[in-house]
């Protein structure tokens, strides 16, 4: 076995050695794939690397990809985040927890119309934490209740790392986007249950006034949510129809936030050019790390290193507890130093193998590991949420991590229900006509 875990070893010194040194990730894949074929194999490097990059540039599937970034940066310069508070604020007010239960609706609400956790968190933050501070809420939990809920955008379909995830693993993505739907809900009454402990138990630190709203007043205040469910209706509801794929649906969502957009007097020309620019930037990062990644893939493949490796688990008698246990920690750690996209296409070659090996449905895999890549979300050093929050609030990175605590608690709690109850995961896409 040393055979293979020498050489194992030293990839992973060189990769940690290129991110260490701030060389951008895809750089940093495509670096250590090359180096891997020209010491550990015989092929040329060259041709097959040329192949590879184009093969994994060259995909319908990803055309989703930049449409739902592009939708998400239409929306993140609207005034979108301004009308769903006003359309949650009257129905949030007599709940324990009050309004802090808006950052985690609103979060729920926007991931599923945004796909990035950093948007989501960017989008709801700019007008949930001043409004929320001054009406007097403790600040540690606008800042929690925020950082965990943003980590939604991950999970919620239509997610952008489920989509990468889909494509490196050649799973469907319209099942993953169908499959994020029971644990996203399940994150969501957890969040809200604790908010409800912890107003219940520090009622101190909770407003005094509390505002009170009519019936006639709460269906009112829907109509702010009007533009809001019409888009996720639009998105979402033709994928789960099988109206549309998910490149079509992506494509409707732009067409939809545009006139939305326009209809409320957002959309101007600077706006939907830095809209296009910063959608163009994002989707450059993510298909140049694809591009990496998918090298590093058929790199590794050569080397023989995964296979070996998913033989040598295989042998040792892990059960699958055990397995996900150490997957847990291993991508924990790995969060803590790369964004959850990276962390997926980095991994995905060698533990791919592994959990099908150990019988795991790659399905329910995918949830998995995009919950736990959540958790990275909010861990510093490169925790993006946590960046993010630190802008909008101007506190210390650290203040909000340890705000974020209670969250990131609350996630290793729903790796554990998705565990001991796959069903959550696999009953809507395997029920899915």
């Amino acid at each position: 076995m040393s055979d293979i875990l020498l050489p194992a070893f030293i990839i992973l010194i060189v990769l940690f050695t290129f991110l260490g040194s701030g060389v951008w990730v895809g750089v940093s894949l495509l670096a250590v794939a090359a180096i891997a074929m020209e010491v550990f194999t015989t092929s040329q490097t060259g041709p097959l690397m040329a192949s590879t990059i184009w093969g994994a540039s060259n995909l319908w599937s990803l055309a989703a990809l930049p449409l739902f970034i592009w939708m998400g940066d239409i929306l993140f310069r609207s005034r979108l985040s301004d009308d769903m508070f006003e359309g949650l604020h009257p129905w949030m007010g007599n709940l324990p927890g009050k309004l802090l239960h808006i950052n985690i609706i609103g979060c729920g609400i926007f991931a599923a119309v945004s796909g990035s956790s950093a948007a989501t968190a960017a989008t709801i933050g700019k007008i949930s934490i001043p409004e929320l501070k001054r009406r007097g809420y403790d600040e540690k939990m606008i800042l929690g209740t925020l950082a965990g809920s943003a980590t939604l955008g991950l999970l919620i379909p239509p997610s952008i790392i489920l989509i990468v995830y889909g494509v490196a693993t050649e799973q469907s993505i319209a099942r993953l986007f169908v499959a994020g739907v029971g644990p996203g809900i399940m994150l969501v009454v957890m969040f809200m249950a604790y908010v409800a402990i912890w107003s219940f138990l520090n009622k101190d630190k909770m407003p005094e006034t509390a505002e009170s709203f009519s019936w006639k007043q709460r269906f009112h205040s829907i109509k702010n949510l009007g533009p809001v469910v019409l888009l996720i209706a639009g998105v979402i509801g033709s994928i789960y129809m099988g109206i549309a794929s998910p490149t079509d649906a992506a494509a409707v969502g732009v067409f939809l936030s545009l006139c939305l957009t326009k209809m409320t007097g957002d959309l101007t020309k600077e706006s939907f050019i830095d809209g296009i620019l910063s959608a163009t930037r994002t989707s450059c990062m993510i298909a140049f790390i694809l591009a990496g990644a998918a090298f590093l893939t058929t790199a590794m493949g050569f080397t023989g290193i995964p296979a070996s490796l998913a033989s040598w688990i295989g042998q040792m008698g892990l059960s699958q507890y055990q397995l996900l246990g150490a997957l847990t920690l291993f991508f924990i750690v790995m969060g803590c130093f790369l964004d959850g996209i990276s962390v997926v296409v980095l991994t995905t070659a060698v533990i791919l193998p592994m959990i099908e090996t150990a019988g795991i449905d790659p399905l329910w895999f995918g949830i998995f590991i995009v919950i736990v890549v959540e958790m990275s979300q909010i861990t510093p050093p490169v925790g993006f949420n946590l960046f993010v929050i630190q802008s909008l609030s101007g506190r210390n990175i650290l203040v909000v991590a340890k705000a974020a605590l209670p969250f990131f608690l609350i996630l290793i709690g729903a790796v554990g229900a998705i565990t001991a109850f796959p069903e959550i995961v696999t009953w809507l896409p395997n029920n899915m006509n």
